[in-house]
């Protein structure tokens, strides 16, 4: 759209329309068609506008098992999960470098929760105990294979 932004639409499998049109200027416009033909529309300022990709996203979430999917305009074809799992007595007392976890299942180990304290990037020599969470990314069959292997 020449002079005005960049527009962006998605059609729902029920049939509604999104619109979201990012302006040259600031702000962006999010407009929203039902199946009916009834339209809504609002106007919102960046800071809002990233708010609602947040909460669509799933990444304000406050449960014990969280998940993040994102996809990226310029890898529209690569969908990267982000999750977090509470660990158990399965791991315990191993290192990620003992559990080969990235080689067997495809996710990186990003950071891991110990008693409040965040651990960023662990080293293949971190040591696993009872009742850590990590946080994890990967794909979708990767998350699963990480779960099954070692969450379940």
């Amino acid at each position: 759209m020449p002079g005005i932004g960049t527009k962006y639409e998605l059609d729902t499998e029920k049939g509604d329309r999104v619109s979201i049109i990012y302006m040259e200027g600031e702000g962006v416009q999010l407009y929203v068609r039902s199946g009916s033909g009834d339209y809504c529309s609002a106007d919102l300022t960046p800071p809002e506008a990233r708010r609602i990709g947040n909460v669509l996203t799933g990444a304000i979430l406050e449960t014990d098992e969280e998940e993040i999917c994102m996809v990226f305009s310029s890898f529209a074809d690569l969908k990267v999960k982000m999750h977090t799992f509470k660990l158990g007595d399965r791991t315990s007392g191993k290192t990620i470098g003992d559990l080969n976890i990235r080689s067997s299942t495809g996710v990186t180990v990003v950071a891991v929760s110990r008693k409040g304290q965040s651990i960023f990037n662990p080293s293949p020599s971190f040591r696993f105990e009872t009742n850590d969470s990590v946080l994890v990314i990967g794909n979708a069959e990767q998350m699963k294979r990480f779960e099954e292997e070692f969450v379940r």
